[in-house]
């Protein structure tokens, strides 16, 4: 691709939706499910949801696939575990709905995705849940027919799996790739990365300027999907929220640096936190 870059700017962003009314309660701010945590992977889960929490979602529900079940998040007891068998029950009252963190890429993972890809709800893709769409055609096929809206969050790896190109390729031309993506699987798509890349199957795409070799760490993948689910199930729309998650997650990680955190040893937890300092300042 030739031409000038479309970089994301902040002026460019909407964050009206998340404005509160002084009358608002929580079932004004939206509800959202986040399906992951396979056995040895809750903590994805936990990052995931304390995102969702933390960006202003009025209700979280987390669905733990691992054996070792959590009834409670100590650190954060606002986020509600639910067992997976309850979700094809709960899934008609959520706003949006998260797969990925932690899935794993067992049978139980790949019902969990093909009951969320069957589901008139938005949809962010994240983590093993893009794993098993590179690894399964009938579920590829699902994901390009959803009359709604899905996102999906692939790094260079999960990219390289989805379009059966070399890495080395996908970095060369990550416009493009991010494009391709969109228009495969008729969905929106941040190729991750430095300079994240945003892009619609209408041709659009943005470059996001903000991030850090700090993100660089465990987790902060997970937090990127929390954030994006947790501001469509607020309401936005979902490349309006595509682009807003990127740029403050790579601008939070930017603020904390500054301030002596980081880069090394930049945790997904100190991300989350900045996180919500930022939004609440855009909103004072």
């Amino acid at each position: 691709m030739s031409g000038e870059k479309h970089y994301i700017q902040q002026s460019d962003l909407t964050f009206d939706v998340l404005k509160r009314k002084p009358d608002a309660h929580k079932g004004n701010h939206g509800c959202i499910a986040i399906v992951g945590g396979d056995d040895g992977m809750l903590g994805a889960l936990l990052l995931a949801s304390r995102t969702a929490l933390f960006c202003g979602a009025g209700r979280v529900y987390a669905f733990a696939l691992s054996k070792d079940k959590l009834s409670v998040d100590c650190n954060h007891p606002e986020v509600m575990f639910k067992s997976i068998d309850d979700f094809h029950v709960m899934i008609e009252s959520m706003d949006s709905i998260v797969i990925g963190p932690g899935l794993g890429q067992s049978l139980l993972a790949e019902k969990q995705l093909h009951e969320c890809l069957s589901s008139d709800k938005p949809l962010v893709i994240d983590a093993d849940a893009l794993n098993l769409i590179a690894k399964h055609q009938h579920l590829a096929q699902m994901l390009r027919e959803r009359k709604f809206e899905s996102v999906i969050t692939p790094h260079l790896g999960e990219a390289s799996r989805l379009l059966k190109q070399s890495i080395t390729n996908i970095q060369q031309h990550r416009e493009d790739t991010a494009l391709l993506l969109a228009n495969t699987f008729q969905c929106i798509c941040v190729l991750k990365g430095a300079n994240s890349i945003c892009a619609n199957n209408q041709g659009d795409y943005s470059v996001n300027p903000t991030g850090n070799a700090g993100l660089a760490s465990a987790g902060t993948g997970d937090v990127l999907s929390g954030l994006i689910g947790g501001l469509i199930a607020q309401g936005m729309a979902c490349f309006d929220a595509l682009k807003l998650a990127v740029y403050v997650h790579g601008q939070a990680a930017d603020n904390l640096v500054e301030s002596g955190i980081g880069p090394i040893g930049l945790t997904a937890s100190e991300v989350t936190i900045e996180i919500r300092n930022m939004l609440n300042k855009q909103l004072g």
